[in-house]
């Protein structure tokens, strides 16, 4: 449960932080929004050093299972684009190798 609550917050600090960005080089928003984007993303990578796993690349691993997850949530809940049924089985298979990896038997 310590995961999820490390990870799934950090999923969305990322995309919010990375979709500022996205706002104002593609949408046409003020530069004004990087500030929170900055920020947004400086709340991520401060939440992952918090991650179970024992080294960083594995903590980046697991989290890129829950970020495909997270931005298929965010596309359908901030960008109104619901996720397909291609959509959801990728996710799924990237949640799998996720736990996988975190919960799988170490030496």
């Amino acid at each position: 449960m310590l995961t999820a609550a490390i990870y799934v917050p950090a999923a969305f600090a990322e995309i919010c932080g990375c979709f500022c960005f996205w706002a104002w080089m593609r949408l046409g928003r003020s530069a004004l929004v990087l500030v929170p984007g900055c920020l947004s993303l400086v709340l991520f990578a401060w939440l992952l050093t918090f991650s179970p796993a024992d080294n960083a690349g594995r903590a980046y691993a697991i989290y890129g299972g829950v970020y495909i997850a997270a931005s298929l949530i965010w596309s359908w809940l901030v960008e109104k684009l619901p996720p397909d049924r291609w959509d959801i089985g990728g996710a799924a298979i990237c949640l799998v190798g996720a736990a996988i990896i975190l919960l799988g038997p170490r030496a």
